[in-house]
This record gives structure tokens, C-alpha cells and sequence, in this order.
């Protein structure tokens, strides 16, 4: 595991894992206001299953809390600084880090090779609606969601993803996905290392 601070103006930390590899899968935390880090278990085991398919996993910690506005600028500069080094980046997010995900693949050019999201949020703290943002993504788009999610409201951006033709995936979970982190790693890493 190699440790890397992002450059782009604000205090951006990333673990890479794999750095042999020429792919890359970017990994955005949950909420960091609730403990959401880079070492958190559902992108601890993306990071696992892209890895067994030869995929390196780039997992960071945004800058100052910034409602939502900073850590999209965040991913934003861990999407370029992977795609200087890599042949190919997809990106996902998990809970918050969902909707920054998505919000960040809408703005970024060239946008990801792939974009997997678990537990979407509608909106983030700054109020950003992300599911406006699924429409804007012509990269392939996977939406997972827990089927007793009721912390995300996660309905809005799966009916997005589904009118838009996405992959949409229900899991019989909650928002926390206790004991599915191997089928969640396996779900994802088969959408974003096809």
C-alpha cells in the first residue's frame, strides 16, 4: 500500500493498493462528518475485489469539511491525478461519497471509464440533487442500493439510473450492508473491470 497526498489545493490523502496494475478503480468515502474514510469496510472490499481481477484501488480521505462543494473538487483532482498515471480509471462511491461520485463523473472530462455507486443519496449537504447527474454520465453506470435502506434516500437516483438504462442492482440490505461486503466487492469490481 503506497500513500499518496493529492495535489489541487486542499488536504487530500490516498491510499493506493496495487500499484502494479494499469487500471484503477477511485474510491470515494462516505459522509466524513459520520466517520467516513478511505479505511471504511465497503471500500476496503471494492479495493479487494478489483484487486483479484488485477485492478489497482486508489481510496481518499477529502480535505476540510466543505458540505459537498470541496469533496467533488476533491475527487475531481484524485480522478486526474489517477488518469496521469493509469490506462484506465473508473470510479465509485459509497453513500455520501455516492453522490460525490456522481456529481463529480457528470463534471469530469474525460469522464470515468466506468462509475459504480452504492447507496446514492439524493442530495448532498449543500443541497446539490444528484439524481440530475445520472442523466449527464455517458460512461456505463451501475447503481446499487440496500432494498431496507431507509437512512439514503436512495429511490430518486435508482429511478434516474433505470430510466436512463443503467445497471440498477437491489441487495436485500440496509444502508450499512452488514456481512455483504464480499458480494458488494464482487458486484462492483465485475461492473467497472469489464
Amino acid at each position: 500500500m503506497e500513500r499518496i497526498p493529492i495535489p489541487g489545493g486542499r488536504d487530500v490523502r490516498a491510499v493506493l493498493d496495487g500499484s502494479g496494475a494499469d487500471r484503477v478503480v477511485v474510491a470515494c468515502p462516505p459522509h466524513p462528518q459520520m466517520g467516513g474514510s478511505r479505511s471504511d469496510r465497503r471500500l476496503q472490499a471494492v479495493g479487494d475485489a478489483v484487486g483479484e481481477r488485477g485492478v489497482a484501488c486508489l481510496r481518499f480521505d477529502y480535505g476540510p469539511w466543505d458540505e459537498g462543494r470541496g469533496e467533488r473538487r476533491d475527487c475531481l483532482a484524485t480522478l486526474e491525478w489517477a488518469r496521469e498515471r493509469f490506462d484506465s480509471v473508473a470510479l465509485f462511491g459509497y453513500s455520501f461519497g455516492a453522490g460525490v461520485a456522481l456529481l463529480a463523473a457528470a463534471e469530469a472530462d474525460p469522464q470515468p471509464a466506468a462509475v459504480s455507486v452504492l447507496a446514492p443519496p439524493a442530495r448532498l449537504d449543500d443541497g446539490t440533487e444528484t439524481p440530475p447527474a445520472v442523466g449527464d454520465i455517458d460512461c456505463p453506470l451501475q447503481v446499487c442500493y440496500g432494498e431496507r435502506d431507509d437512512t439514503a434516500d436512495w429511490r430518486p437516483v435508482v429511478d434516474a439510473a433505470r430510466e436512463r438504462g443503467a445497471a440498477v442492482e437491489g441487495l436485500p440490505a440496509d444502508h450499512h450492508f452488514v456481512g455483504q461486503g464480499e458480494r458488494v466487492g464482487s458486484l462492483v469490481a465485475q461492473f467497472v473491470t469489464r
